[in-house]
């Protein structure tokens, strides 16, 4: 995703007044401080890499990615391993066992029931035999239903100003956390990134993004706590019109799917976003925790028909055996997935690639 966003041409990074717009309080931290704040661990520049250096940090990441996927892969592929171990052939047990798998693995009942279907189809014409034939065919189906619905970004990005992304999510899923470590991916690829503190239900929220902010030396834009959000996201946009800023995060409150009172502040945030920005928010993220299996479904069912989500961030995936969900909302819903996080470290919030996913998950 953070390809297209590689910066065309150098920036100066210029000095930005504390109290300029009289409604925002805007914080900032110098290069310096930042690299003190983070302890070493959060890299200030990006060092283009070739040949062998490249690929042996691609392969590291690569392996932490499998790290990262080793509860679902222990849950999952080895227990598919274990059906087929010493199975000749495909027969009506073999299927209902391998059911049950995908099924525990949260790949869901309909998605399981499609692949199952397109399985027996093939055992019913003798066009499938072999069960580790048929691994490698679930391993290609499971593949082809994430990249059906794989967007590119640049369907989403504005012709000119900045690129706003409204994020949202129910409370615990690591969202501001998350928005952390996604503002420091943007900044790494060479974009001046402005956080937005519209969580202003929980006082701590807005000092975690300014911690935030800090650590990784990128302005945040925040009120009192108990401001209209709506209020804090358009002065945010404000402060930002003459600033050159490329990318606005805009956090949220953590909410429960279920309340339709604050789902509607939602729409009125989105509003109030696209009056003063056009076509924004360009991207509507709704961040997800992997260990909530089949609720992470309903969340993103209501969630999109508030405001239609356009990409989805799952976290945790190292933390759950389930991580076929992946697999099952984007089959559900046929919205892209545009990260993952396998891992607590800065560089484990990871662009979501479908190909080196299903690698990483069957390798």
């Amino acid at each position: 995703m953070l390809g297209w966003f590689k910066k065309k041409k150098e920036k100066n990074v210029e000095s930005i007044p504390v109290n300029d717009a009289e409604s925002a309080e805007i914080s900032r931290q110098d290069n310096g401080n930042a690299a003190d704040a983070s302890e070493g661990d959060i890299a200030q520049t990006v060092v283009t890499e070739t040949g062998a250096g490249a690929e042996l940090k691609q392969d590291g990441m690569f392996q932490r990615l499998k790290k990262g996927l080793s509860k679902t892969r222990e849950s999952f592929v080895k227990r598919v391993d274990a059906i087929f171990l010493g199975k000749k052939v495909i027969d009506a047990e073999l299927l209902d066992e391998l059911e049950e798998i995908l099924i525990t693995s949260d790949i869901g009942i309909r998605t399981t029931q499609e692949l199952l279907d397109n399985a027996r189809e093939q055992v019913k014409h003798n066009e499938l035999s072999d069960p580790q034939v048929l691994k490698e065919t679930l391993q290609k189906e499971i593949l082809s239903f994430l990249l059906q619905s794989d967007k590119p970004t640049e369907l989403s990005l504005p012709d000119k100003g900045p690129f706003v992304i409204l994020v949202l999510g129910v409370n615990g899923v690591g969202k501001t956390t998350t928005i952390g470590k996604l503002a420091h991916k943007f900044q790494q690829a060479g974009n001046k990134v402005l956080l937005v503190a519209a969580d202003t239900f929980r006082a701590a929220a807005i000092d975690q993004l300014k911690i935030w902010g800090e650590k990784i030396g990128v302005d945040v834009s925040a009120q009192q706590p108990g401001a209209d959000p709506s209020s804090v996201a358009f002065d945010a946009l404000e402060y930002a019109s003459n600033r050159d800023f490329d990318v606005i995060i805009i956090d949220t409150a953590g909410r429960l799917h279920t309340k339709v009172n604050l789902m509607e502040e939602l729409r009125k945030i989105k509003r109030v976003i696209g009056k003063k920005c056009e076509n924004a928010p360009h991207e509507v993220m709704l961040v997800l925790d992997a260990t909530t299996g089949q609720n992470a479904i309903s969340q993103t069912k209501l969630f999109n028909e508030a405001v239609e989500i356009t990409g989805l961030i799952l976290t945790k995936l190292d933390g759950t055996a389930k991580g076929g969900i992946v697999v099952n909302i984007s089959r559900e819903f046929q919205i892209p997935i545009r990260f993952i996080g396998v891992g607590e470290k800065m560089e484990d919030l990871r662009d979501f690639d479908p190909k080196e996913f299903v690698e990483a998950l069957f390798n």
